[in-house]
């Protein structure tokens, strides 16, 4: 079985801080060692499994924080920026059992730490089809266009609670309670790395049961954004519709097409944010 993993760093065990995620903290070459150790605790798992290829994305910030040579000898792993499917490249790859490991709650989301929704700096709000989706939702929904379902997503309490109402029974792994935005009770990385392995084996062990996650189209993309100037470069998209003063749609009958669409968006919204703040 091919197993793809979709690593974030703000739901990894012990970081609290957006300092802690930057590569200009003085915490961050530790957390990267903590990122990178997850991910390979969640390949390890799929191998249990009986996987027999494993691909890592890094999935965070300019996505090069992933310590490759820390990695099991068996793992591939994607890492770079531009990607074509940002968080999900290698979904296309069409693998039996997707896992996303260190994933965070949804922007404006209650006591999640670091939360967010692609581009904290830019998105409000994202809902597709009315309905409010997270990152681990809108990259379900991208597995589940290659017929790959989600089988583990971990993270703090919150993004465990998001993860089983957008997904439904999939497996969690918490690693940490969050107290604030800022603020976290957690378990320690190793203990957290324990868990995970035996969260993935059971979980891509379980993996032939599990459905992909879809939602029938077509689809509306509404995208909210911070203020209205990122409203106004990105209304200049074709197809992007201005319907408020901080929000556009997008319409498709694609959901592929639509994903791009809110990576272009959030593109465009931040290419406002230098302006904005000189005003």
């Amino acid at each position: 079985m091919k197993v793809f993993i979709s690593v974030d760093m703000e739901g990894c065990a012990g970081i609290v801080h957006v300092d802690q995620t930057r590569a200009s903290g003085q915490d961050f070459p530790r957390c990267r060692e903590w990122m990178t150790a997850e991910a390979n605790a969640a390949a390890l798992g799929a191998f249990d499994a009986g996987a027999d290829e494993v691909v890592v994305n890094d999935s965070h910030g300019d996505m090069r924080g992933i310590l490759i040579d820390r990695l099991d000898p068996r793992v591939e792993l994607i890492s770079g920026d531009l990607k074509p499917l940002s968080m999900c490249q290698g979904m296309e790859m069409a693998a039996g059992a997707a896992l996303f490991i260190g994933y965070h709650a949804g922007m404006g989301a209650t006591y999640g730490v670091l939360d967010h929704t692609y581009a904290g700096a830019v998105v409000a709000k994202i809902h597709i089809n009315n309905r409010e989706f997270n990152e681990a939702g809108i990259n379900a929904l991208v597995a589940g266009t290659f017929g790959t379902p989600v089988v583990l997503v971990t993270g703090d309490d919150r993004t465990c609670e998001e993860a089983t109402a957008q997904l439904g029974s999939v497996a969690t792994v918490c690693v940490k309670k969050a107290i604030t935005r800022y603020c976290a009770r957690s378990i320690t990385p190793v203990l957290a790395q324990k868990r995970i392995r035996e969260a993935a084996r059971k979980a891509v062990g379980a993996a032939r049961k599990r459905t992909p996650f879809t939602i029938k189209g077509p689809y509306t993309l509404s995208f909210r954004v911070l203020n209205s100037g990122m409203a106004d470069h990105i209304e200049m998209m074709p197809g992007v519709r201005r319907v408020g003063g901080t929000t556009v749609e997008y319409k498709s009958g694609d959901i592929l097409e639509v994903f791009k669409a809110l990576l272009t968006a959030t593109v465009l919204g931040a290419a406002s944010i230098p302006s904005v703040r000189a005003r």
